[in-house]
């Protein structure tokens, strides 16, 4: 009976996590100030972090909540703290692309109705597993070049960032 009821919880906080994060990512394209659209953008990942954690990936779900929320998002909000946003576009409610953006989020929506009402979806093949180890391997192997070359330009942003700064208050000629 316990059991039973974990598994109606673990169902219900499945659904409440994926509507929130959908929620949030809705938010990051009507939302205007970049400050905002950070927070959303959190919320999202966090969201999703706990998907992973429900769905029994928790390695994946800890790297999210780790590298992603609280690494590069806490890096890019200080990037935006750094930058004077005092663009008068933020004063509008909402983007001229919104329609065109609604428009197409609802053809995609759409297509993949269509998509799976006619059995045009193959699932991927449940053969093939992809664990901590064969994660491990392909990312210590493969792509640890990647990642540090991806904190070399994290840095270089905040470098042009304050160039941008400090350079917009000089006059030239």
């Amino acid at each position: 009976m316990i059991e039973n009821l974990l598994q109606h919880f673990d169902a219900f906080l499945l659904v409440i996590f994926g509507v929130s994060a959908l929620v949030a990512a809705a938010l990051m394209l009507v939302l205007r100030h970049p400050m905002q659209v950070a927070m959303a953008l959190i919320s999202t990942m966090v969201f999703l972090g706990g998907i992973y954690g429900l769905v029994g990936v928790h390695f994946i779900a800890a790297f999210q909540v780790l590298i992603y929320v609280s690494a590069v998002m806490v890096f890019m909000v200080y990037v935006i703290m750094l930058l004077d946003v005092r663009d008068p576009s933020f004063t509008r409610r909402f983007s001229t692309l919104l329609v065109p953006g609604v428009v197409g989020g609802v053809l995609l929506l759409g297509v993949l109705a269509f998509a799976l009402w006619h059995g045009l979806y193959a699932p991927a093949s449940s053969t093939v597993s992809f664990g901590l180890q064969q994660f491990s391997i392909a990312f210590l192997n493969e792509y640890w070049l990647h990642f540090e070359l991806t904190s070399v330009l994290l840095v270089a942003a905040v470098v042009a960032a304050l160039a941008v700064i400090k350079g917009g208050g000089k006059k030239h000629g």
